[in-house]
């Protein structure tokens, strides 16, 4: 068995603590298994634990050790391949969908009650929200721009809403307190501090 010393253990405590489980994205299809690394390591980064991967056009991601620092190994990852079922995982935890789109039905990510449980729908680089999905989102998000470029590489996307995520739920204390349950608390202690 690994030993683990007390500081080790209290780093472990510190950031499951802040875990938020009612937080998540969902990568739709992104190719770039760089791009899935980066988005890991910002989930990582602000406390999300479950990551959603929807893939129906694009082979599973097998997320890079180098571009995620390791990431992948702190983050729950749920594999999808039907609208249905992943409809079904979010919904089962009460979880509004936003789709990342830049359509005129969207609204600035920082107008929406994010403390709230969200998922957020980064789509696919070339082909953005796969259609199958739009019926299911419940409202759709942009990042606002001031430059000419009218779009950012989904991973900085993903970045910039999980920090306007995390900067609505700090406001309110929501890493204050752990959110995790209990026993989940205690099960990914035990297995993350064998990794």
């Amino acid at each position: 068995m690994r030993q683990i010393t007390e500081h080790r253990k209290q780093r472990i405590r510190d950031v499951l603590s802040r875990r938020q489980p009612d937080l998540t994205l969902v990568m739709d299809n992104i190719h770039d298994p760089h791009n899935v690394s980066a988005v890991l390591r910002s989930c990582d980064a602000f406390g999300v634990q479950s990551v959603h991967l929807y893939y129906t056009r694009e082979e599973f991601p097998r997320p890079g050790r180098k571009s995620s620092a390791s990431a992948s190994k702190w983050v729950d990852l749920h594999r999808h391949t039907s609208s249905e079922e992943l409809a079904g995982a979010l919904r089962s935890r009460s979880m509004s969908i936003l789709g990342a789109r830049f359509s005129p039905q969207a609204v600035p990510v920082h107008t929406q009650d994010l403390a709230r449980p969200t998922a957020i729908v980064l789509g696919n680089e070339h082909q953005g929200v796969s259609p199958e999905l739009v019926p299911l989102l419940d409202g759709e998000v942009y990042i606002p721009m001031q430059g000419m470029v009218e779009s950012l590489n989904v991973s900085v996307a993903g970045a910039v809403m999980l920090y306007e995520s995390w900067r609505q739920r700090n406001q309110q204390g929501m890493y204050d307190q752990p959110a995790l349950a209990p026993a989940d608390l205690g099960r990914l202690f035990a297995q993350w501090a064998q990794k």
